[in-house]
């Protein structure tokens, strides 16, 4: 089995109401599951969100927890909800419904990784699929929700960002010509998760970085952004998705030449947006 569900990373002093989390750049592998899948090293890791726990560690430095997933998203997706179970994959599930990201192999146990290549050569068991859940996903959201609880008890407000990264052709279709490609995108589910002047400040914390940005299109935000967006109790979320290919060799899951420079170049980033959530601003701390 994978050795933790989750890390999680306190500030020496928490002063914000920000919450950074990476729920898919788990890489603890069971060696079970390795030798079970259908698909060798790099084909399993296709659909990780590779390094993103690296690209926003400085999180505590900005005085913010960082809450980052332990186990991969082929073994569990921790960003799917614990009944998006996929009756292709498992046996005795029933189909309940359209559930595009179900419908697509991409439930809480994934059935394919990227391009859709298959994970399993056959079905998985009901128990299976539950101990993974109770193993990894309820541990991991419990972490979650304690956190965002917490810096509502402390500010009275909880802002979730929830990091991920995206291949670079996804944003093929929505480039418009003669414009910059978009670098990030930010989903709020179309202003349902999160208060549009807080999104409003992270886009603007990113752009004056020098970074082209683009909201909800081609990713909105998925479960987390869902589940956790409450914006008229004081709870927001926005998903943040990175260009891959700013960072990393998409083929052979290696950082790139560019990835420090992103990396300092999001550290003070990462400050701008834990500065929403305090009501007085902390010098950039020096590492």
């Amino acid at each position: 089995m994978a050795r933790a569900a989750y890390y999680l990373i306190h500030p020496e002093r928490r002063t914000t109401s920000v919450v950074f989390a990476s729920p898919h750049s788990g890489r603890e592998y069971p060696s079970s599951f390795l030798r079970r899948t259908a698909l060798d090293g790099l084909a399993v890791r296709s659909s990780e969100d590779a390094f993103v726990d690296q690209l926003f560690d400085s999180a505590p430095h900005a005085g913010a927890p960082f809450l980052k997933a332990g186990v991969p998203r082929a073994f569990v997706d921790l960003n799917r909800g614990a009944d998006e179970l996929d009756p292709a994959l498992i046996e005795g599930v029933s189909r309940q419904g359209h559930n595009p990201r179900v419908a697509s192999g991409l439930g809480v146990i994934p059935r394919v990784v990227a391009n859709g290549q298959a994970i399993y050569a056959g079905k998985i068991t009901l128990e299976e699929a539950r101990a993974r859940i109770d193993a990894y996903w309820r541990p991991y959201h419990a972490a979650l929700r304690g956190e965002l609880d917490q810096a509502h008890r402390m500010f009275g407000q909880a802002i979730l960002i929830d990091c991920h990264s995206m291949p670079h052709e996804a944003m093929d279709a929505v480039c418009r010509r003669g414009l910059r490609r978009p670098e990030i995108v930010l989903g709020d589910r179309f202003g349902a998760a999160a208060d549009a002047a807080i999104v409003d400040r992270i886009e603007g914390a990113f752009v004056a970085a020098g970074i082209v940005v683009a909201r909800n299109a081609p990713f909105a935000g998925a479960y987390i952004t869902q589940a956790y967006g409450r914006p008229g109790r004081g709870y927001h979320a926005v998903q943040i998705e990175i260009d891959r290919a700013l960072y990393m060799n998409e083929r052979l899951i290696r950082p790139n030449g560019n990835f420090e420079g992103l990396r300092r170049l999001l550290r003070g980033v990462i400050h701008e947006i834990a500065g929403i959530g305090r009501a007085e601003p902390l010098p950039l701390a020096a590492e």
